[in-house]
């Protein structure tokens, strides 16, 4: 059994990160870290835990030294923070945007501060093991994308390696999400009063993840967002232009090539159904990504679809796949959950 503490535990990542964790086979969780519920039982403020774990949350200062540290805490708090934590721990997994880009100008642009760690930058390496699997076998320091960039990377990640797009028109992302992305303590804009029954573009241009999308694809990526009337749940949607003789025989051959052996990417492009193509509604509670495609062979455009679980995929449970995958454990365990139908 490896000791595990979590950073942010009173949020929704935090929240869900305890879920995945109390119930792993190889893992004590034996902190539960938060600034506003010190000495407060977990299962108060996560009440699906309740008779899963008996933890209460703690301070930062109580916190011995331990195996794993998740943190989950706000973005821009990481930065001024990871040194204390790295020297508690062998493995830091980082879940917030402070080291996604590798560029000090492209963070200081979207996040719109100074990046305080920079030498710390290419020391994590992306939480991403479609791409990336061979170097988390040997990380101590990693760096979980955000949600809507996992999803928008492997919706068109396939088409990139086998070189089948115009890269030069770069990619236009159109995403949407669930509430819940915008964390335990968002303001007013998120109050059920102002979200229900609202399709919120809040990002009509910029979105942070895009310059994420960009880094990890290698091209231009232009990205909008929209809030949804969901809690959980991200689906994104990629257009792109495909190379000339490019046919959709090819590019379901590059998606099935690629994800093949991948246990948490599913490839959905049937002909007919209600779920034909990727929905994040059965994909709740679960680690999986499912993506589609759709090719207009008479324009030469693709679109790509891909959906996940934002908490999950999207956020902890792609950051317990980095954690098995350095510890030498199946990706898996811990994260078999299938999603629930219907909901």
């Amino acid at each position: 059994m490896i000791r595990v503490a979590v950073v942010g535990a009173a949020g929704y990542i935090g929240g869900e990160l305890l879920r995945l964790l109390v119930g792993h086979p190889e893992v004590d969780v034996v902190s539960a870290v938060s600034s506003r519920f010190p000495g407060k039982r977990v299962d108060g403020v996560h009440p699906n835990l309740r008779a899963s774990t008996d933890l209460t949350f703690c301070s930062a200062d109580d916190v011995d030294e331990c195996d794993v540290v998740f943190l989950a805490l706000p973005h821009r708090a990481a930065m001024t923070q990871v040194d204390q934590w790295s020297g508690r721990a062998k493995l830091v997994v980082d879940l917030t945007g402070d080291f996604r880009l590798n560029d000090t100008k492209t963070f200081e642009r979207y996040y719109g501060t100074v990046h305080q760690a920079p030498q710390l930058l290419d020391d994590f390496v992306p939480g991403l093991p479609e791409l990336h699997r061979e170097r988390l076998r040997g990380a101590d320091l990693v760096s979980v994308p955000g949600c809507m960039a996992a999803a928008g990377v492997l919706a068109l990640y396939p088409l990139v390696a086998h070189d089948l797009i115009d890269t030069e028109m770069g990619a236009q992302f159109d995403a949407r999400t669930g509430s819940s992305g915008s964390g335990a303590t968002a303001g007013q804009a998120n109050l059920h009063a102002e979200r229900s029954g609202s399709m919120r573009v809040f990002a009509p241009t910029g979105h942070r993840h895009e310059a994420e999308i960009s880094q990890h694809l290698g091209l231009k990526a232009t990205m909008s967002a929209t809030g949804v009337e969901a809690v959980r749940g991200v689906q994104i949607i990629c257009h792109a232009t495909l190379r000339p003789g490019v046919d959709k025989q090819i590019v379901r051959r590059a998606f099935r090539e690629s994800y093949a052996d991948e246990p948490f990417v599913r490839v959905v492009a049937h002909q007919r159904g209600i779920f034909r193509y990727p929905d994040p509604k059965i994909l709740l509670g679960s680690n999986f990504c499912d993506v589609g495609y759709v090719v207009d062979e008479n324009t030469g455009q693709l679109v790509t679809i891909a959906a996940l679980d934002n908490l999950v995929k999207g956020g902890a449970g792609n950051a317990v796949q980095c954690m098995n995958i350095r510890m030498g454990w199946p990706e898996n365990l811990g994260l078999t959950f299938p999603g629930l139908h219907p909901l």
